[in-house]
């Protein structure tokens, strides 16, 4: 006998009412979700779209909506902004040599950690990983109060230095799962052929890791470049990085040209993204 026929007339009415409350909450639920979302993108996208939209403003401070539309303070960035320019270039030579340096110790160290199991190796981790547990604030006033008691000056080394400590965990991490996801067998069989270590790992390992390592070197340069905290304790007075310059030029009289700078910086960082993404694949290794 069908199914249909066992329900009595009494039940259709609830289980048409049970089959319509599980439609509802599910849309409601979906409805609900989809809106936070919604709203969550418009919160986090909203600042950068007036931050882009003010710098193509044709007045002389910054005001949204703008009275007017122009280039003219993007042109003023390579004319008549040659501080900035600087401290650009400045920001660009930091970010290079400690995302370089970074790269280095984090590939060595993730070869070392990344798939053992005893107790060292965690501690090991656990020290690489350990800036990211801090705040920039802390990180940058507790490497100033250990280059004093080194009894050494800012300089542009110690610069480098804290840019280091705080880049270093970001290869280190996306190193290190591409490490374990990397089949042993590969090396083993290399092993086996009688390739030597060195040889195995240049022409075996590092192509395999190779879209890991670059996502991680990706981040630690955007965020060496970006980084205020620490630049604000270990620079000194000859090294000015592009995000203190912007930041004093906000809080003294906010001159458009940060707008435009940070214009610039958004175009460049998205080409920069897309790129990635292209070369390694960069969204798998921030999930």
């Amino acid at each position: 006998m069908p199914v249909a026929e066992l329900v009595t007339p009494s039940a259709k009415p609830r289980l048409v009412s049970a089959s319509l409350g599980h439609v509802l909450e599910r849309r409601s639920f979906g409805f609900i979700f989809g809106l936070l979302s919604v709203l969550a993108v418009v919160l986090l996208l909203a600042p950068t779209v007036i931050v882009v939209i003010t710098s193509f403003t044709s007045g002389f401070s910054l005001k949204f909506p703008p009275p007017g539309y122009s280039l003219r303070w993007y042109q003023a960035l390579w004319t008549d902004s040659p501080e900035i320019l600087q401290a650009f270039l400045l920001s660009v030579e930091v970010a290079a040599i400690a995302t370089c340096v970074s790269t280095v110790m984090a590939i060595a160290a993730a070869l070392a950690v990344a798939r053992r199991r005893e107790s060292w190796a965690r501690l090991i981790e656990s020290a690489f990983l350990s800036p990211l547990m801090l705040p920039a604030l802390a990180i940058g006033l507790a490497l100033l109060m250990l280059f004093n008691l080194a009894g050494m000056g800012l300089s542009f080394g110690t610069l480098v230095a804290g840019h280091i400590v705080v880049t270093a965990p970001y290869v280190f991490r996306t190193t290190s799962a591409s490490l374990v996801q990397l089949n042993p067998s590969l090396l083993e069989s290399a092993g086996s052929l009688g390739a030597k270590p060195v040889y195995v790992f240049r022409s075996v390992t590092l192509p395999l890791i190779f879209p890991g390592v670059a996502a991680g070197a990706f981040i630690a340069f955007m965020y060496s470049f970006d980084n205020v905290a620490v630049s604000l304790f270990l620079s000194d007075a000859r090294s000015e990085l592009l995000p203190i310059r912007m930041w004093q030029i906000i809080e003294t009289n906010l001159d458009v040209r940060a707008a435009a700078v940070s214009g610039a910086l958004i175009a460049v960082t998205l080409v920069l993204m897309i790129v990635m993404e292209r070369v390694a694949g960069i969204s798998r290794h921030l999930r």
